[in-house]
Parts: C-alpha cells; structure tokens; sequence
C-alpha cells in the first residue's frame, strides 16, 4: 500500500474528534424511517456500515423541525425520538467501537411535498415561488418567510444542535446546498428579497450565518461542525463557482470546521452531484402518485439532465477552495476506486466522503485494507437513489442481481 493510501486508513483528527482513518460516510437521505421514526431499518443500515471499517458515519437529512421534512416520512429532531436516537448512536457505537456518528441538520425550505404540516399552511422559502415538488400533495406554491420566521427557522438550528449532542452524536453537519432551506437564501436563482437578507452576497449569507453560530453556540467550541456548501447550482442564473469562493471564506471565518464542496440542486439539476446514468426511469418505476408520475414523464428529461460519470469530477474546484480556507476540507464527488482515494489524499484534502461506493459495499474500508487490488465496482447506474421513496428506501441493485445468480 503507498503512502497515500496509508494515510487514507490511518487515524487522524477531525477537529479535535479522533477518527480511526479519513473514510467517511456521505449524508445521503435513505428512506428507512417510516413514519418519520428512526428504527430497525435506519439502524441495520449503518451498522452495516461502521462494521465495514468506516470511521465516521453521516444520519442524512436530521431535518430541524417537522415541517423542514420535504415528505412526510422523513425524521426530525424532537424529544419524542430521543429514545430511539439515544438507543441507535449507542448500538452503532457498540457495534464498532471506535466509530463516530454524525447527523446532518437539514430543512428543505420551499422544496417539500410534506402534507402533513405541523406549524406552516405551505412550505416558506426566501421569496415566493412554484413549489414544483409539491404540486403531486397539493401544494403547488411556496410562500416568503417574514423575519420573524428567519428568526424561528435560526432558533429550531440551535434547538436542533442541543438535542442531536444530547443524543450521542459526535459532529454535526450543516447542509448549506443542493436547493435546501439555507442554500435557497445564497442562490440568487432563489433568493429575490430586497431586506437585509437579500441582493448582495453578504446579504444572501447573513441566514447560513447565523444558523451557524447558531449550533457553534449550542454545541461549545470543541464540537465538530462540518459543512456541505455548494461550488455551483447548475442553472444559469444560480449561484455560480466565483461566489462560492467567497461562500466558503464567509463560513472559514465564522469558524467552521471542515467543508464538503459539493454541487447542483435537487430542485433544479441534481445530476451535477450525480453523474452518471439519469435518476428518472429509476423514479418512474417506483412512483404510485399519478400526479408526480406525469411529471416525472415529461419534465424529468429536463430536470435530470446527463453528465458522464469521471472519478473525482469535482476536484479541480474543490482544490481552488482548498486554496482560499483554513479550516479542514473533506472531498466528495466520485472518489470509487482506490486510484483516486490516493489522489484525493496526494492532493493534501483532510478526509473523503463516500455514497454510493458505501452503498455497493458497505465493508469497503475492511477490504480496501486487505487487498491492495481492491475494486469497488460501483457501476453509477443510481438506481440506489432512485428508491428512496420505495418500500425499504435504498439499496445497491447489482448487489441483489449478485445475490440471486
């Protein structure tokens, strides 16, 4: 094993959290809490994760309060889950001793087809807007959020931030992209206000912001904070690569700990943080609403548009917010195989985010480790993400084909 693979599988220090090596889960939502309740499903699903070596794995989408859910089966960060999330970091921990648990704070904004609302009449964004997603539920458009809603939204963030440390996680992630609640207040696609939290960029930041010191206040200066920011929306008039730099120099001098520089928007073009083959055929099998399937026929070619899939397509930008920050950067975006783990490692990045390579073989750091020939196989076809809707929520499909031959 060379250098950089060694460093890869060797411990290192995420903030002043120990890791067992620099492999990381991604936060990917998978649709294994049904009703909303964290359970056996979620639970086996990581487990089998941090058994396979992992050092740290991400909860994907612990959004802030129930109506930050973009449907109505997504988890939420409440009192009346604490025994489940208690009960589940500690079987993860039990499981693979060693490992770390992060949960990623979500709220999905404007883009929800939550029709079980708790405090909202319709999902509220920056501005007023079409709700594409929703108009299958009913809700077709989504409203402004007044200041005294930022005001709530930034206080359910630090809530949020309590209760996930309380429970037993070890770092938290903030999702700043893919055209959540916070990253539709930075793309000035999304963000039409003429306040103080609209127009220019500062302005457009003043929300991350504050939802960052929000946490950073809730869970002390020694707790780790991650980022997922976004380096482009993937629309023309969205927030573009050069903003971004300054993006990721607003939260290195808020103080945040490390950045995952992801890209695209689930709203707009998911396929930039994709790659590979379109998630709309897979969709399409799976979707019961006549409504969204519709939809799904006629304007999914448009939504999910095709970019060819490349190991690592999105470090040459990374490496430029490499450049600008202090704070430590974990890389994401099509590191598979053990070619480009070493690559990402050469290039001096801190940590690397897997998905879908974990997805395909949960044990990958176990048998990356023991076979200096390992190949992952993973061959992008996101037919894995295209059933986080259907009974059961995700799974590797070439892993069933296996199974059955």
């Amino acid at each position: 094993m060379n250098d950089d693979l060694k460093r890869a599988f060797s411990p290192a220090k995420l903030g002043k959290l120990e890791l067992k090596n620099r492999i990381l889960k991604a936060a990917t939502y998978e649709g294994k809490s049904p009703d909303g309740v964290p359970g056996e499903l979620l639970l086996d699903f990581h487990k089998q994760i941090v058994s396979g070596g992992t050092a740290m794995t991400t909860i994907g989408y612990c959004t802030t309060e129930a109506d930050g859910r973009i449907n109505d089966q997504m988890t939420w960060m409440d009192e009346q889950f604490r025994p489940q999330y208690t009960d589940l970091i500690a079987e993860l921990k039990r499981t693979a001793p060693g490992v770390a648990v992060s949960g990623q704070m979500a709220h999905c904004g404007n883009f929800s087809k939550n029709s079980k609302l708790q405090r909202l009449k319709r999902p509220m964004g920056p501005s007023r807007q079409l709700n594409m997603l929703g108009i299958s539920a009913g809700m077709p458009f989504a409203g402004a959020m007044k200041i005294a809603d930022i005001d709530y939204l930034v206080q359910t963030y630090y809530d949020a931030a309590v209760f996930m440390k309380s429970v037993g996680f070890d770092a938290i992630e903030i999702h700043f992209s893919h055209g959540y609640g916070l990253s539709q207040f930075i793309s000035p696609r999304t963000n039409r206000r003429t306040d103080e939290y609209g127009g220019s960029l500062e302005n457009r930041m003043r929300l991350p912001l504050r939802a960052l010191d929000a946490v950073r206040r809730a869970v002390g200066d020694d707790f780790p904070i991650l980022g997922k920011m976004g380096m482009t929306d993937g629309v023309k008039d969205g927030l573009q690569f050069e903003e971004a730099l300054e993006v990721a120099t607003m939260f290195d001098k808020a103080g945040i700990d490390a950045l995952i520089c992801s890209g695209g928007t689930s709203s707009f073009n998911p396929m930039v943080y994709f790659r590979g083959a379109t998630l709309d055929k897979g969709m399409l099998e799976v979707e019961t609403n006549p409504i969204a399937r519709l939809g799904l026929k006629y304007y999914g070619p448009r939504l999910f548009r095709y970019y060819p899939y490349e190991e690592n397509f999105f470090l040459d930008k990374a490496k430029q917010i490499r450049d600008r920050v202090n704070c430590q950067m974990v890389y994401i975006g099509g590191c598979t195989e053990l070619d480009s783990v070493a690559t990402i490692m050469r290039e001096g990045f801190d940590f690397i985010q897997m998905g879908r390579p974990l997805v395909k073989d949960p044990a990958y750091v176990n048998n990356a480790m023991s076979n200096p020939n390992y190949r992952n196989n993973c061959s992008h076809c996101n037919k894995c993400a295209s059933l986080i809707e259907a009974p059961g929520g995700i799974r590797c499909v070439e892993n069933d084909a296996v199974q059955v031959q």
